[in-house]
């Protein structure tokens, strides 16, 4: 009879598995307790956690791409999906992967900086020039003292990355030159990578909750704010923003990362595990521009918003690789430079 193979949960996970764990283990808690992973017939169940809807891409072509591979490949390995921030937040999850209560991740850069500050510059503005750059750099040596230097501080490993989509301006006037920014308040997320993308931009950051960022601009709180097309839509803005302007000023990343289980599955899992992060990273673009482009149609149709693509991105371009190159840190540069080499 084959052992089972079970890694550490978080207390929430624990409390909402258990009816399923006691049925799954038919009373045998047997655990061959060494590393080798399926090597001697034991069965890996491994939880991916993120913080996405079931209805967006990082989940459909992602997450659960992921899982379903696994699954296919038969190599005595199984991934649950935990999507929604279910197993906790951005910088709480982080944490779980470091200390193994979560097995696989789907994080952006910026949360990973916390616990590695040259992780961070991947989400530096017009770092990359699409989201094909980021994961061909990804994908490439040019990244590999990146993401050795990350597994050498936190022991965890990065095994693939896509842009969830470019970054754009909303307000309600157009934003086509840096100069358009002066006198808005445009609401940034709240860490140091995307406060320095503000300061490079020439924007003047205002920093709120995604979940209170309707209220904020319907009550003027802020004037305007930033993100991807799929987060704009999810939340409705266009009810309380008239102008979108296509800047595309940042990928928005996905760093797909697995903690200390990595040494512990056999070669036979390692390699599928890898080949189906692999497929969700070449599914992952395609199915972001689909729901941009069907998004994008519906908001055309309906007047949402006053589509603004003449966006003057080389100014932009200019001011911010200036500003970059004069304040990121000595660990950072290197980490920018290497981007910007990679670029074709």
């Amino acid at each position: 009879m084959s052992s089972r193979i079970r890694h550490r949960r978080p207390l929430l996970a624990a409390a909402l598995l258990a009816p399923l764990v006691l049925t799954a283990c038919g009373g045998d808690d047997g655990n061959d307790g060494g590393g080798g992973g399926g090597g001697g017939g034991g069965e890996v169940e491994l939880t991916l956690a993120h913080s996405y809807t079931e209805q967006q891409p990082q989940h459909r072509c992602g997450a659960q791409v992921i899982a379903d591979e696994v699954a296919a490949a038969d190599v005595g390995m199984t991934v649950e999906v935990f999507p929604s921030s279910q197993l906790g937040g951005d910088a709480d999850r982080i944490q779980s992967v470091v200390s193994g209560d979560i097995d696989i991740d789907i994080q952006g850069a910026s949360a990973l900086g916390a616990v590695y500050e040259p992780m961070s510059v991947v989400d530096a503005a017009y770092a990359f020039d699409d989201g094909e750059h980021l994961a061909r750099f990804f994908g490439s040596d040019a990244s590999e003292e990146l993401k050795q230097g990350f597994a050498e501080e936190t022991g965890v490993n990065v095994l693939g990355a896509w842009s969830a989509g470019a970054r754009h301006f909303t307000a309600n006037q157009p934003i086509r030159t840096p100069e358009d920014l002066d006198g808005l308040r445009m609401r940034f997320p709240n860490s140091p990578q995307f406060l320095m993308n503000a300061e490079a931009l020439g924007a003047a950051a205002t920093e709120v909750a995604y979940e209170e960022l309707y209220l904020a601009l319907q009550q003027g709180i802020v004037d305007g704010q930033e993100n991807p097309i799929v987060n704009i839509s999810a939340s409705n803005l266009g009810e309380v923003q008239d102008y979108l302007s296509l800047s595309g000023h940042q990928e928005n990343s996905n760093l797909v990362i697995v903690g200390p289980v990595w040494d512990e599955l056999s070669g036979e899992q390692q390699e599928a595990l890898d080949a189906a992060i692999d497929t969700a990273v070449e599914q992952v673009p395609g199915c972001v521009e689909e729901d941009e482009q069907t998004i994008l149609d519906e908001w055309e149709a309906s007047g949402a918003f006053e589509v603004v693509d003449d966006v003057d991105t080389d100014a932009f371009r200019t001011q911010v690789e200036e500003y970059l190159r004069a304040n990121l840190s000595e660990e950072q540069l290197p980490v920018y430079e290497a981007i910007r080499d990679s670029a074709e």
